[in-house]
């Protein structure tokens, strides 16, 4: 075999051996989970992220991957019970489930100089926006945890109702809600909905924090595997980005089944916010960006701890 990891079945189970691809010689028990469940959101940048994966474009080495697509919430709940073999999460889910999942390379979503973004039908000032409602996408959002951080007020402090990431703008239009906190594709079709944009997150963010960019998502594992065996699992969902972004035009067809109100155009401009150098590898900038998030909000009490960044290596 050149250059390709496989599956050997044997008495004490299926084990993945790799090549010079992976490290020439060794071998790693997996016992007979061969289908690893993959849960990650219903949306462009995630779709193009896994295309090659799902259309079974890269090597796997005989490893099955079952997609999972559920919203970041869901997602993030998941995660605090280990249900997931893998999955996306929100870094600021990652201060609850870092015992049980380890962060991969590669993965990241993170906002540039752009991030969630809090919406009304009229400009609201930051003592404005604490006094009202604000529909927002779930409490375990790094969205939710930036606005504690912009808002400097602890989530009992303010006036929220959860709504799901796609009925944010109906519960601002209904007046459900004063404003919404808005993520995903919502950062893009704001204007179609005739409502004014209050504040960045991620402006803001990285207008006080000397540049870094505001880590808003990223991939775990469960250490239920062993080291070398994440090793080789990550190696594999960094090539499914890699060959999205080599293969551009088609993981774009791909991923516009789940671009809502999105032509190919805005869809690409959104792949382009969420999956580029920072999500083939956070970098220590990356990294750097997740300590100072978190370690704000720890120093503030709005998580309760500041984790080690357990990266696999």
């Amino acid at each position: 075999m050149s250059g390709k990891p496989g599956v050997r079945a044997g008495r004490r189970g299926l084990r993945l051996w790799e090549d010079s691809t992976f490290g020439a010689g060794r071998a790693y028990f997996l016992g007979m989970a061969q289908r690893i469940t993959l849960g990650h959101s219903p949306d462009p940048d995630d779709a193009f992220m896994f295309y090659g994966l799902a259309r079974e474009l890269i090597p796997t080495g005989g490893l099955q991957f079952e997609h999972i697509l559920q919203d970041i919430q869901t997602l993030n709940q998941r995660a605090t019970k280990g249900e997931l073999d893998i999955t996306a999460i929100s870094i600021h889910a990652y201060a609850y489930v870092s015992g049980q999942y380890a962060l991969l390379p590669s993965g990241a979503s993170m906002g540039d100089g752009y991030g969630p973004m809090l919406v009304a039908k009229k400009a609201l000032s930051r003592a404005d926006l604490a006094r009202t409602r604000i529909a927002v996408p779930g409490t375990m959002t790094s969205a939710f945890l930036a606005l504690q951080l912009w808002l400097q007020l602890p989530a009992d402090k303010i006036n929220f109702v959860v709504v799901p990431f796609d009925k944010i703008f109906q519960a601002v239009h209904s007046g459900q809600a004063g404003a919404g906190l808005i993520i995903h594709e919502g950062q893009l079709t704001w204007k179609k909905e005739g409502l004014t944009v209050c504040q960045d997150l991620g402006v803001w963010w990285q207008g006080e924090n000397d540049g870094l960019p505001l880590p808003l998502g990223g991939n775990v594992i469960h250490k239920r595997f062993p080291a070398a065996t994440r090793s080789v699992i990550a190696r594999i969902l960094t090539d499914s980005i890699q060959f999205g972004l080599d293969h551009r035009a088609e993981a774009v067809a791909h991923a516009l089944r789940y671009a809502r109100d999105m032509g190919r155009d805005l869809a690409d401009q959104f792949v382009g916010m969420y999956v580029n150098h920072w999500t083939l590898d956070y970098g220590e900038k990356g990294r750097a960006a997740i300590k100072r998030f978190l370690g704000q909000a720890h120093e503030r009490g709005l998580i309760p701890c500041a984790p080690e960044l357990d990266f696999v290596a």
